[in-house]
């Protein structure tokens, strides 16, 4: 890897000299030109003066301040030399926080930090061991492209890495973008929620790949071999509106242990499985099964719930074979008196 900037971390009154390198590649993503479709010809941007519509050459550009939506002010590489800036070639460690204290939205480009010399590598392992031991994330500020950034440094696979912070100044506030109704979630609708998160298994970042990109790829060969590119069956639909999320909710916990079984059995039954994530552990699995148990439970109350109108059907058919025993009885009972007011009459 080439470096993209030299300089320094400063830890109190030790100095480190390190190499920055780029952490990621942007090249492996998809890309587009943008082509003029008479001809298939490339466009192209061109840098144009506004005053005179004339095509300018870098060596003619430099730098201006917006100051106002009708006034720039230009500002040369001398005018920004002079400005004070100690951490144009260090990086200035201010503070050892816990990585819980760092929001993922503060978090920008990553960067490797590695070692520059043989004097610094005992400084270096000293920073990175201290980092790991005492599980905290360092916090510093960095001139990068004559601009100042807040900066973390991490270790990930014995190396340093430093990650460009956003200013707090520059996350936007999330207000009236959450729910305003007064949603009520139940035990069992977040007991199944949790239970889906544990069937859905570990994740294998090996196994992860870009499909889009791989098809794209796949689109342009055949093109260039003037063949029919094949068209991709089209996948269940998603994101409908969800009637029932109980329903929903143990649809998806079913389907997400059918998955996994599914993938642990594809080599004897030959199934065609898209495997993405690994194997769960025995917790988790224990986990779904006690869930799965309670999902269960919840499916058996509700087809007795299904079954008890039947049951009070048959109990109103029931009901006239009773009136029809309670009117025998109550003839009987007419007949008892009437035979003893016969017997008194013949002894009169």
């Amino acid at each position: 890897m080439r470096s993209i900037w030299n300089g320094s971390i400063s830890f109190g009154l030790v100095s480190i000299p390190v190499k920055m390198y780029s952490a990621t590649d942007s090249a492996a993503a998809v890309s587009f030109v943008q082509i003029h479709e008479k001809d298939g010809g490339r466009i192209r941007y061109r840098k144009v003066c506004e005053l005179d519509g004339e095509e300018v050459s870098q060596d003619e550009i430099g730098k201006g301040y917006q100051a106002a939506s009708d006034m720039i002010v230009p500002l040369s590489d001398a005018d920004l030399a002079q400005l004070p800036l100690p951490t144009a070639k260090t990086l200035t460690i201010l503070a050892f926080v816990d990585a819980s204290d760092i929001d993922p939205l503060q978090m920008d480009k990553a960067y490797y930090l590695g070692a520059n010399g043989p004097s610094a590598a005992k400084p270096y392992v000293l920073l990175r061991d201290a980092l790991v031991h005492h599980q905290k994330v360092a916090i510093g500020k960095v001139a990068l492209r004559n601009r100042e950034t807040l900066a973390m440094l991490r270790v990930h696979d014995d190396a340093i890495v430093m990650h460009a912070l956003l200013w707090p100044d520059q996350i936007r506030s999330p207000a009236g973008l959450a729910p305003k109704e007064n949603v009520q979630i139940r035990d069992n609708e977040l007991t199944l929620a949790e239970t889906l998160m544990d069937s859905l298994g570990e994740l294998d970042q090996g196994e992860l790949h870009d499909d889009y990109r791989d098809a794209v790829e796949e689109l342009v060969t055949a093109k260039l071999e003037g063949g029919e590119p094949a068209v991709p069956s089209e996948g269940p639909r998603r994101g409908g509106k969800v009637i029932d999320l109980m329903a929903a909710l143990e649809d998806s916990v079913r389907a997400a242990q059918e998955g996994r079984g599914g993938a642990e059995d594809e080599e004897g039954t030959g199934a065609s499985v898209t495997r993405l994530r690994g194997k769960a552990s025995a917790k988790t699995a224990g986990t779904a099964a006690k869930s799965t148990g309670s999902a269960g439970s919840a499916a058996k109350k509700a087809a007795a719930e299904k079954s008890a109108p039947a049951k009070k059907s048959t109990a109103k058919k029931a009901a006239p074979a009773k009136k029809s025993t309670a009117a025998k009885k109550t003839a009987t009972a007419k007949k008892t008196p009437a035979k003893k007011t016969a017997s008194r009459r013949k002894a009169g």
